[in-house]
């Protein structure tokens, strides 16, 4: 017994360590998303351009798109930028701004100035819908399908090596699930 319990501090460093080592390998971008596979979650918040103009869930069914999530104070958001107005240009997939914890005045001249390649950015200015997505700050991008179902989270700034890898072969194979259909 006088042996065992010797061994224990060594037995904790050897687990620790091999939990530790698991870390390594982990990709921090991928953010486990307990709504990957679920609708979006239901939401009625105003526009970033106009605040008598309320949107929801419904409004961004149809085909594939992105909803981006960004802020003014987020400085990742703006390195990115000039890759989301590629992608709106392309037409490809339709791109929705969630506009995070943000002021409605500085976000719209930001647009102004950088360009806006949102069809339209919903105001989230209390975070309200960024906490039903589980979002840790922006940016955060998300696919949904043309029925509103999540199909990926990705934390971090989207650009062409990210935008080959990790979104064009799930939008490709969405696009080919819905011609299937």
């Amino acid at each position: 017994m006088n042996k065992l319990i010797r061994l224990l501090p060594l037995i904790v460093c050897l687990a620790l360590g091999g939990v530790l080592y698991q870390g390594l390998f982990l990709n921090p971008q991928e953010l486990p998303s307990a709504l990957v596979g679920k609708k979006l979650p239901a939401f009625e918040l105003s526009t970033l351009r106009n605040a008598g103009k309320t949107v929801n869930a419904d409004d961004l069914k149809g085909k594939v798109k992105l909803l981006n999530v960004w802020a003014t104070w987020c400085p990742s958001c703006r390195y990115e930028h000039p890759y989301l107005l590629e992608i709106a240009k392309s037409e490809r997939v339709a791109v929705f701004g969630l506009n995070y914890k943000d002021e409605r005045g500085p976000a719209n001249q930001w647009l102004q100035q950088l360009g806006d390649p949102y069809v339209f950015s919903i105001f989230d200015q209390q975070g309200t819908l960024g906490l039903d997505l589980g979002v840790y700050g922006a940016p955060e991008t998300f696919v949904i399908d043309g029925d509103g179902v999540i199909r990926k989270r990705f934390a971090g700034v989207i650009d062409a090596r990210v935008w080959q890898s990790e979104f064009l072969p799930l939008i490709e194979q969405i696009e080919a699930e819905q011609q299937g259909s």
